[in-house]
C-alpha cells in the first residue's frame, strides 16, 4: 500500500470513529458534535487525538486533499465544545507551534527571518504569532547559551511573553486580535504550515541552546570599542540622511566612510598580528519590495566594494553576505544608508507620461535604482583602487597591508563559493532611458567620498 493510501486509509479510520462517537454523544444527549473530546475521554488522550488532528490536518493541506483538510480543521475549531476541549486543542496547536519554531533554527532559519518571512507570504497577524512563539520557545535557553546576535534580534523584534499561561494563549491572543475561534485556529494551520514547510538554509551561528565557549569569536562586533565606533558611524549617517543639503551629506557620510574604513583596516592588522585566525562568516539581509532586483544590485556592488560577497535569494527576499566581521558590518551600514539615499532621490524624481498618455512611474523607479546602484559601483571601485594606491606606500605596524588585503579577500571568496557552488545571474530590464538618466545622476550625487582618508 503506497503512502497516500495509507494516508488516505488513516483519515477515513479516524472519520468513522469521529462519527461512531458523534453518534453515541447525540444518543446521550452529551454535547460535542464531533465525539471527540468527551469528558469520559480523559485528557491525555484527547491530547494525542488533537496532535493527531492538526498533523493529519497538515499532511492534507501538503498533498491538496481540501475536503479533508477542511473536515479536520472543523474537528480543531468545532469538535471541542467545553472548557476542557477548548484548553486541550489550544495547548496542542501552541506545542505544535513551538516543535515547528525550533525545527526552522535547527534548519538554518533566524527568528527576524521567520517574522519577516511570515509577514511577506502570510500576513502581519501570522508575523505576530511568529514573534510570540519565538518569544516563548526562548524561555527554556539560558542566556549564556544564545548567540547576541540573536538576543539583539529578539529585542528588536519586542519578543516577550505576555500571556498568562500557555493553555491560555490561542484564546488570549484570539481576543487581542479580535477574531473568532476558528479564524484564529486558521491562522494558526496556515503558520504551522508555512513554518513545517520552509527548507533548509544555511545556518548562521549557533543556535539557543548550543554551547558558546568562553572567548570564542561570535559573529558580529563584540567588543565595547566596536560598539563605539559603529554607534558613532550610525549617528553620522542618520544625519547624512536627514538633512536635505547634498553638500551636507557628503560630509557626513565621508566622515561616516573614514571610520568605517579605519575600523576594517584595524580589524585587519590585528587578524594578521595574531596569525590569522579569525575567518569569513555569513550574514543574511532582507530585500523589500517594490523593486527587490535592483536593490539587490545595490547591496551587491556595496558588499564588493569592502571585500564581500553576496548572493540574492529572490524567493525569500534576503541576500546573504559572505565576509569578515567588520566588513560586513560596513556593508550593512553604507547599504541602508545609501537606500535612504536613493529612495528619497527617486520620488522626488518621478518619471512623467509618455508620448502615449501612459504612466511610467514603475518603469522610471525601476530603471532610476538599476542605474543608481551600477554607478554607486563604479564609483566604489574607483575609490578603492585609490585606496589600494594609497596603502601601497604605506607601512602599519611593520605589516605590508596589501598582500593582508588580498588573502582576506580571496578568503572571503573560497567561502562563498564553498557555500554557493552553482549560481545562475539574470538580465535586469531597462525600460526608462529617463529613468536610467536620472539614476545615474542621483549616483553622482550620493555621498560615498572618504575611504582616501583611511591611512591619515
Amino acid at each position: 500500500m503506497g503512502k497516500n493510501s495509507r494516508d488516505r486509509h488513516k483519515a477515513k479510520r479516524r472519520a468513522a470513529q469521529a462519527q461512531q462517537r458523534r453518534r453515541s454523544a447525540d444518543a446521550s444527549g452529551q454535547g460535542d458534535p464531533f465525539g471527540l473530546f468527551g469528558a469520559t475521554a480523559g485528557i491525555p488522550f484527547q491530547l494525542r487525538l488533537a496532535e493527531e488532528i492538526i498533523s493529519d490536518a497538515l499532511h492534507a493541506r501538503h498533498h491538496k486533499r481540501e475536503s479533508d483538510f477542511v473536515r479536520l480543521r472543523a474537528s480543531l475549531a468545532e469538535g471541542a465544545v467545553d472548557a476542557t476541549g477548548v484548553q486541550v486543542v489550544n495547548r496542542a496547536l501552541f506545542t505544535a507551534l513551538l516543535r515547528s519554531i525550533r525545527q526552522t533554527w535547527e534548519r538554518g532559519w533566524q527568528p527576524a527571518e521567520l517574522v519577516r518571512l511570515a509577514r511577506r507570504e502570510l500576513t502581519v497577524r501570522h508575523g505576530r504569532l511568529t514573534v510570540d512563539a519565538i518569544a516563548a520557545q526562548m524561555r527554556v535557553y539560558a542566556a549564556p547559551t544564545v548567540d547576541p546576535r540573536w538576543q539583539a534580534q529578539l529585542v528588536t523584534l519586542g519578543a516577550e511573553v505576555w500571556w498568562d499561561h500557555d493553555d491560555h494563549y490561542v484564546g488570549a491572543w484570539a481576543k487581542q486580535q479580535e477574531l473568532d475561534r476558528a479564524v484564529a485556529i486558521d491562522h494558526l494551520l496556515d503558520l504551522l504550515y508555512f513554518l513545517q514547510t520552509l527548507p533548509p538554509i544555511e545556518r548562521i551561528g549557533p543556535i539557543p541552546g548550543a554551547n558558546t565557549p568562553s572567548g570564542s569569536a561570535v559573529a558580529g562586533p563584540g567588543t565595547d570599542a566596536d560598539q563605539r565606533m559603529l554607534a558613532r558611524i550610525r549617528a553620522l549617517l542618520a544625519k547624512a540622511e536627514s538633512t536635505d543639503f547634498p553638500e551636507e551629506a557628503e560630509a557626513f557620510t565621508a566622515k561616516a566612510q573614514q571610520l568605517m574604513a579605519r575600523h576594517s583596516i584595524d580589524h585587519a592588522l590585528l587578524a594578521a598580528k595574531a596569525g590569522g585566525r579569525d575567518e569569513p562568516i555569513t550574514r543574511r539581509i532582507g530585500i523589500d519590495n517594490p523593486y527587490e532586483a535592483p536593490k539587490s544590485l545595490l547591496l551587491q556592488v556595496v558588499a564588493e566594494s569592502n571585500r564581500c560577497r553576496s548572493v540574492w535569494m529572490k524567493r525569500y527576499g534576503l541576500t546573504t553576505v559572505v565576509g569578515f566581521p567588520a566588513d560586513l558590518d560596513s556593508v550593512e551600514l553604507l547599504f541602508t544608508s545609501l537606500l535612504v539615499q536613493a529612495t528619497r532621490a527617486m520620488t522626488q524624481a518621478n518619471g512623467r507620461q509618455d508620448r502615449h498618455g501612459r504612466n511610467n512611474i514603475r518603469a522610471f523607479r525601476q530603471s532610476f535604482l538599476t542605474a543608481y546602484a551600477s554607478r554607486i559601483g563604479e564609483r566604489l571601485n574607483a575609490e578603492a583602487q585609490e585606496v589600494d594606491r594609497e596603502v601601497a606606500a604605506t607601512s602599519a605596524a611593520g605589516i605590508n597591508l596589501l598582500p593582508v588585503l588580498a588573502a582576506r579577500s580571496d578568503a572571503v571568496q573560497d567561502a562563498f563559493d564553498r557555500q554557493f557552488p552553482d549560481l545562475t545571474s539574470h538580465a535586469t530590464r531597462i525600460n526608462s532611458s529617463e529613468g536610467w538618466a536620472s539614476g545615474r545622476a542621483a549616483a553622482d550625487r550620493a555621498s560615498l567620498h572618504g575611504q582616501q582618508a583611511v591611512t591619515g
